[in-house]
């Protein structure tokens, strides 16, 4: 007989496979970009699943927060004057909305219930403290670390390289 956290674990990953695939089959790049969240509102929820609040509440705020800004703030630069301006608006039809709402509003009810049938220092699992966190990635795994951060430079110098400008040019090199 499985659990009412297996089951939620399951119903989670299941919207998050299915927005996943809704936002890579998607041509519109606004509606990729709202099954994205729900997606990473999903895996949110799988790792609440698994006993993890400190890693679900990373996922929401690095990635459903700051990289889905990002990709918004690229997408509104793409705008191309007022013909860009009327597709939107069709784009975002109230019909649109009716997929990401009710994965959404899925979850929505998972994470309610989840949180008042189990309190965290119940039924979820064993809390970890950011500072046992902080341990654990700079005590046993502290060269995976430090290399993700020589990685994460590299890519920095990298960008930065190709965006520079060309001399007197306005256009950037590629």
């Amino acid at each position: 007989m499985t659990t009412f956290l297996e089951m939620a674990f399951y119903i989670a990953a299941a919207v998050a496979v299915l927005a996943t695939v809704l936002a890579i089959t998607r041509t519109v790049a606004v509606h990729a970009l709202l099954y994205l969240i729900v997606s990473l509102l999903a895996v949110a929820v799988v790792f609440y699943t698994m006993g993890a609040p400190l890693v679900a509440a990373l996922e929401i705020i690095i990635y459903a927060g700051a990289i889905v800004v990002l990709f918004v703030f690229v997408v509104m630069m793409l705008n191309l004057g007022t013909h860009s301006r009327e597709t939107e608006r069709k784009w975002l039809a109230g019909k649109m909305w009716i997929g990401p709402v009710l994965l959404s509003a899925i979850l929505l009810g998972e994470v309610i219930y989840l949180i008042v049938r189990s309190p965290l220092s119940g039924g979820i699992g064993a809390m970890v403290s950011p500072k046992e966190v902080g341990i654990a990635l700079y005590g046993p795994y502290l060269i995976g670390v430090e290399l993700a951060s020589m990685l994460l430079l590299g890519a920095l110098v990298g960008a930065c390289h190709l965006g520079r400008f060309t001399s007197g040019k306005k256009e950037a090199r590629v």
